[in-house]
């Protein structure tokens, strides 16, 4: 049963690590359409192009453009409030060492060696304390 419950608060301690990975997905998205508007730009000439082509293809990427910039601010502030949210569960754990080693896990989003050689620990041990810091890890039912 303990494992449940660490692994439900190791859940959702996570999630702010995961909507970070979105935004980046969505930011690489961004550039891709952005880039893809220059060269719609580029493209134009005096030469009449052949065929049919469709005028509105260049308003049809600066739509797609502004719309993923507008999920992208609407996910960085779910972020910012989710940290928040993480940030005040983390305060309440009693060890500093194990707060340090969350905010650095699940704020800062630091692999497990970059925390072993903050925290000066081996990663092994980083391990062991992790598991421990999340025993002490109480999300209330209000944040569920």
């Amino acid at each position: 049963m303990k494992g449940d419950i660490t692994m439900t608060v190791k859940e959702y301690l996570s999630r702010a690590c995961r909507l970070d990975a979105h935004i980046n997905a969505k930011l690489d998205q961004l550039m891709s359409l952005r880039e893809l508007a220059n060269k719609a730009t580029s493209t134009l000439s005096a030469v009449p192009p052949s065929g049919t082509r469709n005028v509105h293809k260049m308003e049809n990427v600066i739509i797609d453009i502004v719309s993923l910039e507008n999920e992208i601010n609407a996910d960085i502030d779910a972020l910012v409030d989710i940290k928040r949210k993480i940030g005040e569960i983390i305060k309440t754990v009693e060890n500093p060492k194990y707060q340090l080693l969350l905010e650095l896990r699940y704020l800062c989003f630091k692999k497990w060696e970059e925390i072993a050689v903050i925290m000066d620990y081996s990663v092994d041990n980083i391990y062991k304390m992790h598991r421990k810091a999340l025993e002490e890890v109480k999300i209330p039912e209000s944040l569920q």
